[in-house]
């Protein structure tokens, strides 16, 4: 049966004959109602095994304590292997390297290539981070996949904790462009204060190069592709080492940095009487940025950003060991260490080599210090990220 608005109404809901979802029930009027079945405990199920749900027999958890602290314990990261030069972008577009790197303080970056992901460069950064922290992947309760750009629309957490091994953990995606994984690591603190985690995995990755435009050389030049983690771990409240923090967020400037969905007019489909139904298919729009006014808004947001988690942290300026800005631009870098009186031997970057790797920057960078044995235990790094949104945000924190 057709309403008068021409839609059909909607079917009633099936059973589910594997999982039972819903209750039988009949839709005859007078028909009396059918009892539904015993209930089933799957609350703290995590194996799947043919489509269905099973109770896995393991050891029980410890119980939640709330209110602890939170350190940083593990980094890793990953890249493609296919690296583009300034050079290589100069046969494509009217540019040359010394243009770029003067502008930018870029001279390569990484792109995905062959049959490279998103979420294999997630489980190597994962996995990378979870051997540094000394951490089982079944010892993990939380997995954050800090991404715009996953291989999948509705998201990549789970499969990336799945292939790690952390069969224990719920995952989930968190959407915030190049302040995701400040978001991110913010967020995981909080589960562990407020629910009682034990491990967190925080994973930025991004691979902006599927959402540029190579003809446009504005923004061609500027992105790479790479995966960031880092592991969380709780801790005493005295030992907490996320100092002090703050995020922030303006819709307004969305219109300078933003990447469309966009509707595809070539879809012909029947309206079924109503006009504009079905919706038409839509894709997404290259990487749409006004260089200018996202410099702008950086070079004053970040430091003040920087400046009231300092002060929320009780500390000054001068108590940061290094500082480490999501790495879109030299000048941006440059400009907020001096606004903050940091010298220059003090800041972390290492855009020279990746470009601008939206969620994955600031983690990436972070896991080449550690590794390199600059940043040590005990040492305080002031991050900063900030992007499309517009977003952006600050932590304090005591790396170990």
């Amino acid at each position: 049966m057709v309403a008068a608005s021409g839609l059909a109404p909607p079917r009633a809901a099936a059973v589910c004959p594997r999982t039972r979802c819903f209750p039988r029930t009949s839709f005859l009027r007078f028909a009396p109602p059918v009892a539904p079945p015993p209930p089933q405990l799957r609350c703290c199920s995590s194996t799947v095994d043919d489509g269905v749900v099973s109770a896995e027999t393991s050891k029980p958890r410890l119980p939640r304590v709330v209110g602890m602290g939170s350190k940083l314990v593990g980094c890793g990261s990953a890249v493609p292997t296919l690296s583009v030069s300034n050079d290589d972008l100069s046969k494509i577009v009217e540019t040359s390297d010394d243009w770029i790197a003067a502008r930018t303080g870029i001279r390569n970056r990484r792109v995905l290539s062959g049959d490279e992901t998103l979420r294999g460069l997630s489980v190597q950064a994962a996995q990378r981070a979870l051997e540094m922290a000394q951490v089982k992947p079944e010892d993990v309760d939380l997995v954050l996949l800090c991404t715009s750009t996953p291989d999948d629309l509705f998201g990549g957490a789970a499969q990336v904790s799945t292939e790690v091994g952390c069969r224990k953990a719920v995952g989930f995606d968190i959407t915030a462009a190049c302040s995701g994984f400040i978001i991110g690591l913010i967020t995981a603190t909080r589960y562990i204060k407020g629910g009682g985690l034990q491990n967190v995995l925080v994973i930025g990755a991004d691979a902006l190069s599927k959402f540029v435009d190579w003809t446009d050389r504005g923004t061609c030049i500027l992105f790479g592709d790479a995966a960031g983690a880092v592991l969380v771990q709780a801790c005493s409240a005295d030992e907490d080492g996320l100092l002090g923090f703050c995020i922030q967020s303006d819709g307004n400037g969305q219109k300078h940095l933003n990447a469309r969905t966009l509707n595809d007019d070539s879809i012909l489909s029947k309206t079924n009487g109503v006009p504009g139904f079905p919706p038409r298919k839509a894709t997404y729009s290259c990487i749409e940025m006004n260089g200018k006014e996202v410099f702008r808004f950086a070079v004053r947001c970040v430091p003040q950003s920087i400046e009231k988690a300092l002060e929320e942290a009780g500390l000054p300026a001068s108590s940061i060991d290094w500082l480490l800005l999501h790495q879109a631009n030299q000048r941006i870098i440059d400009a907020a260490a001096s606004r903050l009186d940091i010298p220059s031997d003090k800041v972390i970057s290492n855009l020279a080599n990746y470009g601008n790797t939206s969620a994955a920057s600031i983690p990436l960078a972070l896991d080449e210090a550690v590794r390199s044995g600059k940043v040590k235990t005990g040492h305080i790094i002031a991050m900063s990220g900030f992007g499309a949104g517009l977003t952006w945000g600050s932590a304090i924190v005591k790396w170990g």
